[in-house]
């Protein structure tokens, strides 16, 4: 896999020349121009620095408290006009049928939109979707809900539509708790069952390697595992400030920063624990793992660092990659 790059600001691309406008959700095109021939997009995967489980809500959520934050790591995905709503992908792990979260985004924004005239006599407008896979699935990355994220705020344009920024992050609650996060930009702070959302800038000036073994974490498992624990003081939650501060000064995230999902996520899988081990015996200034797992990710000082901490973790199946310092995507 190819080491991560700085890329630009732009996720989604219209291959041709387009009157648009760009606003916080992705590209809006206005209702007076073209519909594209099809629309390119990128969905960037995210780690999760520190996650507390605080609480079980009567509605079977949990509370948590996150802040999620985007790496260099993505999915290519591609939306053509179709007939029918269809979901082709690269990775013989992710469904390319109705149970793909990308093809549930698109049918749901096909109802909300009521997209258009008929192609043909009792056909509806469709949209075929080719996703070329790189973020590892069930790792804690978000890959799906990035996904589905792209999908929501790209496909209204191929269908010459637009749909109020509301509008889509009730569409995408409905999908999942962490897809919402993925139609903004930079990082956040991630509150309720991870919906409510700050978002602010987080410059991080360090590498960041991301290891992912050949194990798939359930999160459903993963919550069934944890014992929601409120903070004992408010400012012991204060990731934001703490995370700003950790910047100039990682002896804060190793002191402060914690995952409630390891200790059980790294009874079950031991292999996790050791990738984050040999991170920390490799110089990391930090690390952890992502979400629920099975992916573990640490700060180190330059990606010259990084790649000699990577050169360790090299066992059959084991996935790493490397997102430069001050990455913004």
């Amino acid at each position: 896999m190819p080491r991560g790059t700085e890329t630009g600001r732009y996720p989604c691309s219209i291959l041709f020349p387009v009157f648009c406008f760009r606003a916080l959700s992705g590209v809006y095109f206005s209702t007076m121009s073209p519909i594209p021939p099809q629309i390119s997009c990128r969905a960037y995967a995210k780690i999760n620095l520190g996650l507390r489980v605080t609480g079980k809500r009567t509605d079977g959520y949990h509370e948590i408290r996150t802040v999620f934050h985007r790496i260099g790591l993505f999915d290519d995905i591609l939306l053509r006009p179709s007939d029918a709503i269809t979901v082709h992908t690269t990775d013989a792990a992710a469904p390319s049928d109705q149970t793909n979260i990308c093809y549930a985004a698109a049918l749901m924004l096909r109802e909300r939109l009521d997209a258009g005239t008929e192609v043909r006599p009792g056909v509806r407008p469709g949209v075929r979707i080719d996703i070329t896979k790189r973020i590892p699935i069930g790792a804690g990355l978000g890959g799906g809900s990035a996904d589905a994220a792209a999908v929501l705020r790209s496909l209204p344009a191929l269908w010459g539509k637009s749909l109020p920024q509301d509008d889509l992050r009730a569409l995408a609650l409905r999908l999942g708790s962490d897809v919402p996060f993925f139609l903004g930009e930079d990082s956040a702070l991630g509150t309720g069952r991870g919906e409510v959302l700050e978002y602010f800038r987080l410059d991080v000036p360090f590498a960041i390697l991301l290891c992912t073994p050949p194990v798939q974490v359930s999160t459903r498992w993963a919550y069934s595992r944890i014992v929601p624990r409120p903070p004992e003081r408010p400012d012991q939650e204060d990731l934001r400030s703490l995370l700003l501060r950790g910047m100039s000064d990682p002896l804060l995230l190793r002191e402060h920063l914690v995952n409630d999902f390891e200790s059980p996520v790294f009874r079950e899988h031991p292999v996790i624990r050791s990738i984050k081990e040999s991170m920390a015996r490799d110089g990391a200034l930090f690390a952890s793992m992502s979400g629920s797992g099975s992916s573990v990710y640490g700060f180190f000082h330059d990606t010259g660092a990084a790649g000699l901490a990577a050169a360790s973790l090299t066992s059959p199946g084991v996935r790493t990659f490397i997102t430069p310092p001050h990455s913004r995507v």
